[in-house]
């Protein structure tokens, strides 16, 4: 649903490009002045656009003028657009792709990916989608995915165009939508000609969708950015074979292009030729639409390039003239389909009871029931003198005070018929202008037949606001209809996402679980070879310990008598203590390594404790469960 909207011109940006090296000839020279930031001046005559931009300008200032309030509006819940159209080589895709990795010659929509995650609220849930898709030899290609080809342009509930079958890929930082613009500008159709190297071939349109929401606000914007190819000259492109049937195509969509551009500029067309051509079919609403577009028409300063030129410049000149009509696309969500829903419930049972009202007053006047609507006074009644019979209207004086009660309700129809029709004949041949009527009688007749129309009157009325509410409360319950099949496919896509969630836990757990049995054995390892070693130490310390005994019983003993045998025991001895401090470090290190281990598996053991702990709120599948206990 949208919101009030509002009726604008199309804003239209012109931009210059420099010279280039194909245009170095003696016989060319520079054509354009530019005397105001909105005016450019070619051989005496004045063209004024919102922006006029010289060679020199850079990407930052074309951006900052023409793209970055369009970004505030879709982010405000609007649709826009931004589509370069100019002549082939006239700088179109550098303006809006530029350098996708620099900084400083970055296009338009690399720095609208930017821009809109700069702007993204925390407070609010942002949801941010793209597209890309080109139009080539008018049949429309995904450049996301090469085997969607020739789709089809159909209309949603709001009769709005669209690629139906397009990628859409949701995106959460700049990088990501700079990754896809290269993925689709890697398949797009270009080829070489003599005033381009790498011509586009083909219209590119990246689309950008954004949705917010921030509990009951909820609203969604549209963002297109379309690089056209340019409209080319085959005497000047040189262009033959498949280049040249490309051609044709191109300029075919072009004059397509500035058939609706006249089309909708001329008050006297009623006609919008928009199916006579893909493009335009899909700029339907961008053109005369619900959508705040800019164009960006890029021009050759070159005289060489004189016709084209002028050309664009007088599109553009036109193109401004158009008027679109921008709104807010505001979503309504189930608490406000229910709030309206209530207030039209409750219209609907007022204008209810007061149908039942005036119905049941209809029908005492009717009946001639003595209600305090309908009746009269008894000086009224007796102000008439009409007598009544129900087989003729004679023309009697009698007093309506003498008739019984039962012949008053016909009797005063007969009167209202009579008055109604003035010219019937009566039965006693008497007309009835011939009938004195008191004026008393006269103005009560009229008062009664201008109460009964409009009883009439308002009945439609009510009868017509009646089915307009029931029109509406049809439009609630389907709203609410698809918002309950919404509800259960996220409910069922929720429950898959558990149960994908409760697999991917059972499998780390087992995974766990297995490498901790792992840990396990080998602690159990490690602890046997530690007590091995422990074992070999203290015999090797034991046998160190007799020997030792027994060298210091020989030198008790004085059983050493000689300087050899002394010197021999002397380097046993030093051999022997050599031997006691490599066991004292290994021990040290085993030590050491006992503790890590031990340390190791208290670590496990709180790991394992931990998963068991959460193992609750994984709620496994019973079947799962039961193999893991085993």
């Amino acid at each position: 649903m949208t919101a009030a909207s509002a009726k604008y011109n199309i804003k239209v940006f012109c931009r210059f490009r420099p010279v280039i090296q194909t245009e170095t000839s003696s016989c060319n020279k520079d054509m354009a002045t530019f005397p105001k930031d909105n005016t450019v001046i070619i051989e005496g005559t004045s063209y004024v656009f919102d922006g006029v931009f010289p060679p020199e300008t850079y990407q930052e200032q074309v951006y900052n003028t023409c793209a970055k309030q369009i970004v505030k509006d879709v982010l405000e819940g609007c649709n826009g657009t931004i589509f370069a159209y100019g002549q082939t080589s006239s700088g179109k895709t550098h303006s809006m792709e530029g350098n996708l990795n620099d900084l400083q010659h970055m296009g338009i929509i690399p720095r609208i990916a930017k821009d809109i995650f700069n702007h993204v609220n925390d407070n609010l849930e942002f949801h941010i989608k793209v597209s890309y898709f080109e139009i080539y030899m008018e049949k429309i290609n995904d450049l996301l995915d090469v085997t969607k080809t020739n789709l089809c342009v159909h209309e949603d509930e709001n009769h709005v165009p669209y690629v139906k079958g397009c990628t859409e890929r949701f995106v959460s930082s700049p990088e990501e939508i700079t990754n896809i613009i290269n993925e689709g500008k890697s398949k797009r159709h270009v080829a070489g000609t003599n005033m381009n190297e790498y011509s586009s071939r083909s219209h590119s349109i990246f689309q950008i969708v954004i949705s917010q929401e921030h509990g009951d606000h909820k609203l969604s914007g549209k963002l297109y950015l379309v690089d056209l190819a340019g409209s080319e000259k085959v005497s000047k492109t040189g262009a033959v074979g498949n280049v040249l049937d490309e051609a044709k195509n191109i300029n075919k969509s072009l004059s397509a292009l500035c058939n609706v551009v006249s089309a909708l500029t001329e008050r006297a067309k009623t006609h919008i030729p928009y199916r006579d051509s893909k493009l335009t079919r899909v700029l339907q609403d961008f053109l005369g639409g619900n959508c705040r577009t800019t164009i960006l028409i890029c021009c050759s300063p070159s005289s060489l390039n004189k016709s084209e030129t002028m050309y664009t410049l007088m599109f553009g000149q036109r193109a401004k003239r158009i008027k679109n009509t921008a709104s807010i696309n505001h979503k309504m969500t189930s608490n406000e389909w229910q709030r309206k829903y209530e207030k039209e419930k409750e219209k609907n049972n007022i204008l209810e009871n007061k149908i039942q009202t005036l119905e049941m007053e209809r029908r005492n006047w009717h009946n001639g029931t003595n209600s305090p609507e309908c009746k009269i006074g008894e000086s009224r009644r007796k102000a008439l003198f009409f007598s009544f019979s129900t087989d003729r209207l004679s023309h009697k004086c009698c007093s309506v005070a003498t008739m019984a009660a039962s012949e008053w309700p016909m009797a005063q129809t007969a009167c209202l018929m009579a008055w109604r029709a003035k010219s019937v004949v009566w039965p006693l041949g008497q007309s009835l202008t011939s009938v004195v009527v008191p004026q008393q009688v006269s103005l009560l007749l009229e008062s009664m037949l201008g109460n009964s129309d409009t009883m009439l009157t308002q009945l439609g009325h009510l009868q017509t606001e009646s089915e307009s509410t029931k029109t509406e409360v049809q439009k609630f319950l389907q709203a609410l209809e698809e918002l309950m099949v919404s509800y259960d496919q996220k409910n069922q896509n929720g429950e898959e996402n558990s149960l994908i969630n409760n697999k991917q836990l059972t499998e780390q757990l087992r995974n766990k679980m297995a490498s901790l049995m792992d840990l396990e054995v080998e602690f159990a390892q490690i602890h046997e070879v530690i007590s091995q070693q422990r074992k070999h130490i203290s015999d090797m310390l034991n046998r160190q310990m007799k020997d030792l005994n027994k060298f210091n019983t020989i030198l008790v003993n004085g059983e050493i008598t000689l300087m050899e045998e002394m010197s021999g025991a002397i380097e046993e001895l030093t051999v022997v203590q050599q031997n006691n401090h490599k066991i004292e470090s290994e021990v040290k290190s085993m030590v050491e390594h006992c503790g890590q281990q031990e340390n190791m598996q208290l670590e496990c053991n709180n790991n394992m404790e931990e998963t068991r702990q959460n193992l609750p709120s994984c709620s496994m599948p019973d079947a799962i469960s039961q193999e893991v206990d085993h």
